[in-house]
């Protein structure tokens, strides 16, 4: 299903297909399903204005222009026959990824984390999740957990001595995640919101994230460290490991 998404031209007709398979409460579908209105709650919310906010920020965008519009009209298109009656919400995402946790969806889980809304806010709940993802060696959780990682993190006894705190801390579960096998290449989701939504957008457009990270979001001084954080995390996968049921 990951894949599904990732290569899906039209993602409202892939959400159709998924319509079964929520209802019946299947992880796997309520977490791609959740990725998929969380892609496109922005275009959905208004078209017209998505459209025009594209035409502005690409003016602004100086040399990255270029590259700005050609990922917010990727997201256009494959979000194109979304519209503000769909009511595409964050709260929705939630609701849906909390489901796809309860269901043992991992990479759901993490996400909850990092959009700060945890099935559980005890220290000791959210050290088990990161180590357990950490383990797991799950590319989507990997990169599902990285936003709570970053400068979130900092400052959190939950979190001490963990690949956690900064905003290389987030880059570095991003580059393991691409090297556990999410796709990161030009086109993919990792980079397309990175430009879309953030506005940090490679210079070449052959580029993949972690050659784009090295290139343009990091110092050159924090190359090494950043390998250094990508090898502790990948150096704690021990997928047979892991073993957990939220119960309530």
């Amino acid at each position: 299903m990951a894949a599904a998404f990732e290569h899906a031209p039209d993602l409202y007709a892939l959400s159709r297909d998924l319509a079964p398979a929520v209802l019946a409460g299947d992880g796997d579908a309520l977490w791609v399903n959740s990725r998929i209105h969380d892609y496109c709650a922005g275009y959905a919310a208004s078209p017209a204005g998505y459209a025009r906010d594209t035409d502005l920020l690409a003016q602004l965008g100086g040399g990255a222009g270029v590259a700005l519009r050609a990922a917010r009209e990727r997201v256009a298109q494959r979000c194109g026959r979304f519209a503000p009656i769909d009511a595409l919400t964050m709260a929705g995402v939630i609701r849906q990824r909390e489901d796809a946790a309860l269901a043992g969806h991992l990479a759901a889980e993490a996400s909850l984390l990092a959009m700060e809304a945890p099935l559980d806010e005890s220290p000791e709940y959210l050290r088990d999740l990161v180590e357990r993802v950490q383990q797991s060696g799950d590319a989507e959780a990997f990169a599902a957990l990285s936003p709570g990682m970053g400068v979130a993190a900092s400052g959190r006894s939950a979190f001490a001595g963990l690949v956690a705190g900064t905003p290389l801390a987030e880059l570095a579960w991003q580059v393991a995640a691409c090297r556990r096998g999410l796709d990161c290449g030009p086109g993919s989701t990792l980079m397309t919101q990175y430009c879309a939504s953030g506005g940090i957008c490679p210079t070449q457009a052959t580029q993949d994230f972690e050659t784009f990270v090295h290139d343009a979001a990091i110092p050159r001084q924090g190359a090494e460290k950043l390998d250094d954080m990508v090898d502790t995390l990948l150096q704690g996968v021990q997928p047979q490991r892991v073993s957990w049921r939220w119960e309530q």
